[in-house]
């Protein structure tokens, strides 16, 4: 098949979090299986051309509902595989040190909806510039869910309005909310401004005109697409999701395994197996020395890589870091960005308790690698979590996770049952600073008490196959589902 990404993230190029990994890994894997992919996504300005990127040999057309600009365009490679990378280069919306500014929610440039509509009418005009027409257009999250809409209105006659299109949610919190004049900027009919269409509480919803127009809908677990469905998951799209539940499939996400493997990880101090564990309690060692902490093989050590929003429940962990002080031997280590309120709650902890609470305000792949090898365990209280990648990202590094049992935490973590040294991390239920007290409690009680418990929640994560292969052979059936019903339709 020939497959088209649309996405504004794309890893290893681009990433603020989770989607830039499932992007880049999901289309190397697609490659890896035969088929013909290629991902259109901004050159950001942080983006410098390499010696493995070719100009396309012209400008492309971009025809919107203001008149005509051109745009250039550069392909890569994808890393090793066969996928390629098609990078929409328009200097006036993607020469910037960011991908989207503010805290990363995808509305922090006051001209996000220029930049992602033309992303959207760009791709597609890549597709006829260069005469390769796609069978199916996948578009990941509001930035590219117009690009379903254009296949079913102002393409549907043309060759790509053939294409079948593919829309995947990966967080429904965000959806694009913009003004009715995005319509004409777009050149789009007036008529799709309804109800039943891309009109929302006096609005365009960009989100929810690509639930409406794609021929089928995926979510990133299982678990997130039942939840969607409720009115207190839903969003406000709950509704609609319930009407197109026959389209709605979850996949659960994978991770790239030879990014995330602490046997040949090039970012660890020591590397390790689930056959041969020292080389752990070395990354610990050298993170606790990272962030300053006391050097205790026996205080049980706790990490936190996460965008500090108030989704994460991070607010919850904050709160009760005092009283984890006083009860717990416990260190805590933090390396994340977001909410202003919560980056200075994590720096004055750090502060208060030094040798066992640090904080990195900002991001550092390395960093996050070392922290997965090196913690005992790892904590995401999330109020919902779509998918989720550090859960598995932990238990491929012996890292029990500590979740809230919500989206794709459920599909993804096997639930601790003591005594018994089965599943690979601890479940808990309610969103609260009393629950997740108990939860880390119970983790340090494991910690001292268990040992032969931790060992084989160590050994049982890292035993389980998170690649992308599963995931990827679900698409390839999603996608021949979403072309057979685009013929019949």
């Amino acid at each position: 098949m020939k497959i088209l990404m649309v996405s504004p993230e794309v890893a290893p190029f681009s990433k603020v979090g989770g989607l830039g990994d499932v992007v880049g890994a999901l289309s190397k894997e697609l490659a890896t299986l035969g088929h013909e992919v290629r991902v259109a996504t901004p050159r950001y300005g942080f983006l410098r051309p390499g010696p493995a990127w070719t100009p396309f040999p012209r400008p492309v057309s971009v025809h919107l509902g203001r008149g005509e600009d051109f745009c250039r365009v550069w392909e890569a490679p994808l890393g090793a595989s066969a996928a390629r990378v098609e990078f929409i280069e328009f200097n006036r919306y993607y020469d910037r040190p960011a991908i989207y500014g503010g805290n990363g929610d995808g509305y922090g440039y006051q001209d996000n909806l220029e930049r992602f509509v033309f992303l959207c009418r760009a791709a597609l005009e890549w597709c006829y510039a260069s005469e390769w027409i796609p069978e199916v257009v996948h578009g990941h999250d509001w930035t590219a869910a117009l690009a379903c809409v254009y296949l079913n209105t102002t393409d549907r006659a043309r060759a790509l309005g053939r294409a079948a299109s593919v829309l995947t949610i990966h967080n429904l919190q965000y959806q694009g909310y913009f003004g009715r004049e995005l319509l004409g900027f777009a050149g789009l009919p007036d008529e799709l401004f309804k109800a039943d269409n891309l009109e929302s509480m006096g609005a365009v919803n960009l989100l929810k005109g690509g639930l409406y127009h794609a021929t089928k809908i995926t979510t990133v677990s299982r678990n997130y697409a039942r939840e969607i469905q409720t009115p207190e998951g839903g969003c406000g799209l709950h509704q609609l999701l319930r009407f197109r539940a026959a389209d709605l499939i979850g996949v659960v996400n994978g991770i790239d395994p030879s990014e995330w493997n602490p046997a040949t990880d090039p970012h660890l101090p020591a590397r390790f197996s689930a056959a041969d564990l020292s080389g752990k309690a070395v990354c610990k060692d050298a993170l606790q020395k990272r962030f300053g902490l006391a050097a205790d093989a026996r205080a049980p050590l706790f990490a936190v890589v996460a965008r500090l929003v108030d989704q994460k429940g991070l607010d919850l962990l904050a709160a009760i870091v005092p009283s984890l002080m006083e009860e717990t031997r416990l260190q805590l280590v933090v390396l994340g960005t977001g909410d202003p309120g919560l980056e200075n709650a994590f720096r004055e902890l750090a502060r208060r308790f030094p040798g066992r609470v640090g904080a990195r305000i900002g991001f550092d792949e390395a960093l996050a690698h070392l922290i997965e090898a090196g913690a005992d365990f790892f904590v995401m209280p999330s109020r919902f979590e779509p998918c989720g990648l550090n859960q598995m990202y932990s238990q491929r590094y012996g890292t029990p996770p500590i979740v809230r049992a919500t989206g794709g935490l459920v599909d993804t973590v096997e639930p601790y049952l003591e005594g018994r040294g089965q599943g690979t991390g601890f479940l808990f239920f309610e969103p609260s600073t009393r629950a997740l007290f108990h939860a880390l409690g119970w983790a340090c009680g494991t910690f001292h008490d268990r040992p032969a418990d931790l060992l084989a929640l160590r050994r049982n994560g890292m035993g389980r196959d998170f690649s992308w292969t599963t995931s990827a052979r679900q698409y390839e059936e999603i996608y021949g589902w979403a072309m057979q019903a685009r013929r019949e339709g």
